[in-house]
């Protein structure tokens, strides 16, 4: 039985600064990551009927990242797969129904990046994690195969705000692909108000008080376990609220809102994606925003996230403006990043690893990773610092980093150094 091969493309770097801890397939939109959304539609492939066990999925990504991945995943990352053949499938592939089998070697294209790829033996030695990597090396490698078309009208991820903008139709997919699990398996105080109550589903353990609103008319709720969702909140569809997490008194979510696991939500929330460990606890305004992990955003942090030209929204990815396409684009901040209190961002602003920012004014469009930022001083955080919060934090929810992590953490300065264009 053919493996299935879930790989990065050297364009993870257009994912930055999420991709500085993860690899692009732990990305997430929707009710998960991309690499949930592969999961649950290999089936429709030669996988077993059952999905993809340990067995049949592998993970290839950039080899400063194997040592992590491997500690995060019981999957093989960077090994070959076995003597089968493999289906190969782009990290960055947003995956929404089954893939059409091919007889024989081939491969889909998306202009010059491979999507799907149904390679032999002697072709899966030749695709190798380094491979993959160097988009000269993958057009010599792949340039005999001929052309399949796998998946009809596939779209890839090709920059953080992708993820936002898809999110609305990933939160209505994944309400389709949980089987529209509708039901209060939770507690409901006297005084909760549902709006088409058949697409709303608590899960079990979840809490949610009185003065609460849950609106699924435009799009359905899934809140999951072990949720609290605090007295007088509203709610409105498509939205996904992740194990453990807890919404305060008086928030606001609405326009497609999908937050991870153990997170603290507050505030008013728009169209936006908290990947999971972070908090937005008070008042302050996130729209058309990607925070990653182990984030604070203090007490009236806000960000802007339309020009008010209502002209497409340029982004320093990197510190490079590129040209969205958007007229909606708002913060994208990276892992282990924290602001002060009343921090502003302007539209389509991009915050790099391990950032302090509090300046008591719009901070820069662009804040390279390991930047502490005041209103008085620039200066770089010392990661030995910035690491020893990362452990107090971590250790609020009872987590841990992996020595792999930890060794992660410590090389990414010189790695943000060569990547990043710093103002400077």
């Amino acid at each position: 039985m053919p493996a299935v091969v879930v790989f990065e493309d050297e364009r993870c770097r257009n994912l930055l600064p999420l991709t500085y801890w993860r690899t692009t397939c732990e990305l997430r939109t929707g009710y998960g990551s991309l690499l949930d959304h592969i999961k649950a539609h290999i089936a429709a492939t030669d996988a077993p009927a059952d999905g993809v066990s340990g067995e049949h999925l592998a993970l290839y990504c950039r080899p400063e990242m194997a040592a992590v991945v491997a500690a995060r995943f019981t999957y093989p990352v960077n090994h070959p797969p076995g003597p089968a053949g493999a289906l190969f499938i782009n990290g960055r592939l947003l995956l929404t129904t089954g893939i059409e089998p091919s007889p024989a070697p081939a491969v889909q294209w998306d202009k010059d990046v491979p999507l799907v790829i149904f390679a032999d033996p002697p072709l899966c030695e030749r695709l190798t994690p380094e491979v993959l990597l160097d988009p000269a090396a993958t057009k010599r490698v792949l340039a005999h195969l001929p052309p399949h078309c796998f998946i009809d009208s596939p779209r890839l991820v090709r920059y953080p705000w992708d993820l936002v903008q898809v999110n609305a139709d990933m939160l209505n997919h994944g309400w389709k692909q949980a089987g529209e699990p509708a039901g209060m398996q939770g507690r409901a105080c006297e005084g909760v108000h549902c709006l088409n109550q058949g697409a709303i589903h608590v899960g079990a353990g979840s809490t949610i008080k009185p003065g609460v609103v849950l609106d699924a008319e435009k799009g359905p709720i899934y809140i999951g376990e072990n949720v609290t969702i605090s007295a007088n909140s509203s709610i409105e569809g498509p939205c996904f609220v992740g194990e453990g997490s807890l919404i305060q008194p008086g928030s606001n979510l609405r326009d497609a809102v999908s937050i991870g696991q153990r997170c603290k939500v507050g505030g008013e929330l728009e169209s936006s994606i908290i990947h999971g460990f972070s908090n937005k606890q008070h008042d302050g305004f996130l729209g058309h925003s990607y925070v990653a992990e182990w984030v604070n955003l203090a007490a009236d942090t806000v960000n802007s996230d339309l020009k008010n030209t209502y002209g497409s929204v340029r982004v320093p990815i990197n510190g490079v403006e590129v040209d969205s396409g958007q007229i909606f684009v708002g913060l994208s901040i990276g892992d282990h990043s924290k602001t002060g209190i009343g921090q502003m961002f302007p539209t389509g602003a991009v915050v790099g690893f391990g950032c302090n920012i509090a300046t008591c004014e719009f901070a820069p469009k662009f804040v390279p990773s390991f930047t502490w930022l005041t209103s008085e001083e620039t200066s770089i955080y010392d990661v030995e610092r910035c690491l020893e919060v990362a452990r107090r934090v971590m250790g609020r929810r009872q987590m841990s980093m992996t020595p792999a992590e930890e060794a992660r953490f410590r090389a990414l300065p010189a790695v943000a150094r060569q990547i990043e264009k710093r103002p400077d």
